[in-house]
């Protein structure tokens, strides 16, 4: 495996993002890292998300590496002349802006696609079609809206997940859809309109539970109350004081553990023989495997789940994930920081999790200060370096 190598699959397609937060840039990133031409617009001062502090600093490192930054001021004629003429040489267009923002530009998808018919443009929104098209909205107000956070939370006290998870998933249904149009544009020429957003995201995410509850008639509970599909799918004090998660979920894997752990009463017990039982029988499996774990070195148990191959995972803090044996592997990449006090300093971060022939997405294009290609894009666009100094003279790029 050659953490080194870039993908190149996407080599050859330019696309212009237009966006903001997490959504948007997301999107860009897997584009990017596929091998794609992204291009980052953003204000003159930089994209907000720059600026961001708390749980939100992070997001501008982690979404925008091996993309190229334009910082342009559209509000100038210039300027905006200068991104639709980069948008008709380009292959896709992606923004995240509020219902009709981009009208008053004429860079809706219907003045574009009138002008660029080939062009593939994704939009990226808090609603589809429907009641509440115009709606904005945001990650946590479609975590709330869905249901999502009432499953992850406790009884009456809803909990948005720990990441941006519906932002994450929805960028990845845009990239798909790009890809789907990339495919069709090859056999008819036309592009066309991607839609994907947050609530439709988080509605999908949770169809699993709507399933669930007209599978069982039963009222669905938040997953940290919920009855477990399986008997031994919990989390096990150790004798050191942490904590491990271990999940035992199917018959042969109950047999393999009990052989593995010396549980012969258990294993010989024919009212625990399916998985079912075992589910009506928790209270009594759970305390025997408790004892079991807190009695045995943590390194010996780590062993044993590994050889019976019982999925098992200790209880860490997403920045433990460096120092993680595998994920050292081939897992992470190098970023250097662009923005606020630590600009310059080199850091890790997760790689695209695909692997393509025996090799990881890598870094072609570190994450761009503010303008670091506003000379190059232009350059490539025709523009003279005189008129470039001039551009920049008159605030219209940085």
């Amino acid at each position: 495996m050659n953490q080194n190598n870039t993908f190149s699959l996407l080599r050859g397609i330019t696309v212009v993002e237009y966006s903001h937060m997490v959504m948007g840039p997301c999107c860009g990133v897997v584009l990017a890292d596929l091998g794609a031409r992204v291009i980052k617009v953003e204000p003159i001062k930089g994209d907000n998300t720059r600026r961001l502090a708390g749980s939100g600093a992070g997001y501008f490192p982690m979404y925008n590496r091996n993309k190229q930054s334009l910082a342009i001021d559209v509000n100038k004629p210039e300027g905006l002349t200068l991104l639709k003429s980069l948008i008709k040489s380009s292959d896709v267009f992606i923004e995240n802006f509020r219902p009709q923002a981009l009208n008053k530009y004429e860079l809706d998808f219907d003045s574009l696609h009138k002008k660029h018919p080939s062009l593939i443009y994704l939009s990226l929104k808090g609603f589809l079609s429907g009641a509440y098209q115009n709606r904005t909205a945001l990650d946590e107000v479609v975590q709330m809206f869905s249901g999502l956070a009432y499953m992850t939370g406790l009884p009456e006290r809803p909990m948005r997940a720990g990441t941006s998870v519906v932002d994450i998933t929805g960028a990845l249904f845009g990239v798909i859809g790009i890809l789907a149009m990339l495919e069709q544009r090859k056999k008819t020429n036309l592009g066309g309109l991607v839609q994907s957003s947050l609530f439709e995201t988080a509605a999908f995410l949770v169809g699993q539970h709507i399933a669930q509850y007209a599978s069982s008639e039963k009222p669905l509970q938040p997953m940290s109350v919920r009855q477990s599909a399986w008997s031994i799918y919990d989390l096990f004090d150790l004798a050191d004081g942490t904590k491990l998660f271990v999940a035992v979920v199917s018959d042969t894997q109950w047999k393999i553990f009990c052989q593995e752990f010396n549980l012969l009463e258990l294993l010989n017990d024919p009212s625990l023989a399916q998985n079912n039982q075992r589910v009506e029988k928790r209270d009594t499996i759970l305390p025997i495997v408790r004892q079991t774990f807190l009695r045995m070195d943590k390194n010996d148990l780590l062993k044993k789940l590994d050889t019976c191959g019982v999925p098992f995972a200790p209880i860490l803090q997403p920045n433990q994930l460096l120092q993680d044996q595998h994920l050292l592997q081939a897992g992470l990449v190098p970023i250097t920081l662009s923005d606020g006090n630590n600009k310059g300093k080199a850091i890790q971060l997760p790689a695209l999790p695909i692997e393509v022939n025996g090799m990881r997405s890598g870094i072609h294009h570190q994450v761009p200060t503010i303008g670091e290609d506003s000379d190059s894009v232009c350059a490539s666009l025709g523009y003279t370096t005189q008129e470039i100094t001039q551009l920049k003279q008159q605030g219209v790029i940085a």
